[in-house]
């Protein structure tokens, strides 16, 4: 499977809420640092995080924006909303993923953003 296809396939592994895929996509050895702070690591921590986050959760869009390849690099650009503990909730990321040898991920750095964006100078 192609880097660009893994990553569409992880993505969809949240929206159907599905972990089967997670040893076909992720190194046993993964770092995955999440936007706003948490760290997981190796593929043990990545599916325990993924399925409790998925108990209390609901990805409801994660769009691919764009993807960036070079070599066993890929930036995502991304749109994600979900519904988590009752409260909905959406923002624009960029993922830095890093593949290994085996064409898994072995680390991926999340970024944030705001999704509402506003024009102090308007727009042109």
């Amino acid at each position: 499977m192609q880097q660009k296809e893994m990553i569409t396939e992880y993505f969809n592994c949240w929206l159907k809420k599905d972990a089967t895929r997670l040893p076909d996509i992720f190194s046993t050895n993964a770092v995955y640092s999440e936007c706003y702070g948490p760290e997981y690591f190796g593929l043990n921590q990545i599916t325990r995080w993924f399925e409790e986050w998925n108990q209390r959760g609901t990805v409801l869009q994660w769009d691919i924006k764009q993807i960036i390849e070079q070599d066993n690099i890929c930036i995502v650009a991304w749109y994600f909303a979900c519904a988590y503990q009752q409260v909905n909730s959406g923002f624009d990321g960029v993922s830095i993923i890093i593949f290994d040898k085996e064409h898994k991920i072995i680390s991926v750095k999340e970024f944030g953003s705001k999704a509402e964006h506003n024009y102090p100078y308007g727009r042109v």
